[in-house]
């Protein structure tokens, strides 16, 4: 609760610039995310007082949207592509060697806080399946091998 307390203004400001726009919740929790990285649970509350909606409204859609984050994500965050090109491609392989390289699963940090894995339905980049991110930098034909070359480029940083 106390990390809250200091974004608590950031999250009223967004419920504020949002408040008369009609069907405002996905842009607000999209405007938290983006300013803050996540979607704190204490802020769950104050989005369903303002909207007047219900903090289970508000909960089940942070948890339905695979997008939303409810911790802090870490340094860099890594997509990997489940479409259907990539899993074409391989991309079980992939998401297997990366879960087991950074020794977490999908909307995990790593312990050192350097990595956040996620899942992501199509980067639009079929062509050169399987497809990934590490924040907004696009990656294709990412074999294991490239993964790792990736990952040990994004530690020297």
């Amino acid at each position: 609760m106390q990390d809250y307390q200091k974004q608590r203004a950031t999250v009223l400001q967004i419920l504020e610039d949002h408040q008369s726009m009609p069907g405002n919740l996905l842009p607000i929790l999209h405007g938290i995310q983006d300013t803050l990285g996540y979607i704190h649970p204490s802020a769950i509350a104050d989005i369903a007082s303002a909207l007047h909606l219900s903090k289970a409204e508000v909960h089940g859609v942070v948890t339905f949207y695979h997008y939303f984050r409810q911790t802090p994500p870490g340094q860099h965050t890594i997509r990997i592509c489940r479409a259907e090109s990539c899993q074409s491609m391989n991309s079980k392989g992939l998401e297997a060697h990366a879960k087991q390289t950074l020794g977490i699963d999908f909307h995990e940090t790593t312990a050192d806080g350097r990595f956040s894995l996620e899942p992501v339905y199509c980067l639009g980049n079929c062509a050169c399946s399987p497809a990934m991110t590490i924040d907004d930098e696009v990656h294709g034909r990412v074999s294991p091998e490239k993964f790792d070359q990736l990952i040990a480029s994004k530690g020297a940083e």
